[in-house]
């Protein structure tokens, strides 16, 4: 079944449903389309899988995004870059096995000193309060027990990515708050925030992976960087039965993932036995504790 869409561009007041309080929920918050591929896709899978609630929060559109797949670079793609890039994620949430997509509808901040980086209307110059209200609301609503977000690693300091970091924790703390943003629905507290994404383990088990099947590794020029990332997730799930997902998800991003590039060249078997698992680590813990209503 295709997962709701809730374009959240435009925001409204939403109902609560206390009922949603008894089902298991999770949450995660990511920057741009397929980014839910290539983080927490096979958690996500597994748990989908498994019959808890999945919900996805995306912040942008992707619209900064180049076409890193020469078969789909053609002018007609180009011309209608953002709507090609939302076919592309419903797609991969679709395969992933998400329930629900929230669309925050802020646009792709691009990198640094770039064109995209100085609109008024991107994610990273949104003011920090709209959108943590937004994400309180959003949480209030869907009553998650679980949300997967970003750390404040420099790994790959994308300004969106950084900028998920610090709206989705204090919204993790302030969505059981009944002072902060009283409009925004019954309050609801979240029992845990968790970390996703890279560490070092899983950066080295890849790298190696590559120069064993003598493929040139795309983590090569960024060894150096490792000390950027943690040491280690503290939790991991097995995924082995759901690797396939994030390599589907991925390639359902077609402008962006070449499948004949280097990072496609580990094959599922080898995912599987290199990093059967996803991992993440515990993130910011709620100020005090609140009563769940």
């Amino acid at each position: 079944m295709p997962p709701m869409l809730r374009s959240t561009t435009n925001f409204a007041p939403m109902a609560a449903n206390p009922s949603r309080s008894d089902r298991l929920s999770l949450m995660a918050i990511h920057a741009h389309p397929d980014d839910e591929a290539s983080k927490g896709a096979g958690t996500v899978a597994r748990y989908s899988h498994e019959g808890v609630h999945t919900v996805l929060v995306t912040c942008t559109g992707g619209e900064a995004g180049d076409i890193l797949n020469p078969a789909v670079d053609t002018d007609e793609v180009r011309e209608r870059l953002a709507d090609v890039r939302m076919e592309e994620l419903l797609r991969a949430v679709e395969i992933i096995g998400y329930d629900v997509l929230h669309l925050l509808g802020y646009h792709d901040s691009g990198m640094p000193d770039t064109e995209h980086n100085q609109r008024n209307d991107n994610f990273a110059n949104a003011d920090n309060d709209e959108v943590v209200g937004k994400l309180v609301e959003l949480i209030r609503l869907e009553k998650p027990q679980v949300i997967l977000t970003y750390d404040d690693s420099r790994f790959y300091p994308h300004p969106d990515h950084l900028k998920v970091h610090e709206v989705s924790v204090p919204a993790f703390d302030a969505a059981g708050d009944p002072d902060a943003y009283p409009d925004a629905g019954e309050p609801w507290q979240p029992a845990k925030l968790y970390y996703t994404g890279f560490s070092k383990r899983r950066v080295m088990a890849m790298h190696e992976a590559f120069e064993r099947l003598g493929v040139d590794s795309p983590f090569k020029e960024r060894i150096v960087d490792i000390s950027e990332l943690h040491d280690d997730f503290t939790t991991l799930i097995d995924i082995r039965d759901h690797i396939d997902v994030r390599r589907d998800a991925l390639l359902a991003h077609a402008t962006q993932i070449d499948p004949e590039s280097h990072w496609m060249s580990l094959s599922e078997e080898v995912m599987r036995e290199v990093i059967p698992w996803g991992g993440v680590r515990p993130g910011a813990q709620p100020r005090r504790h609140r009563r769940n209503r």
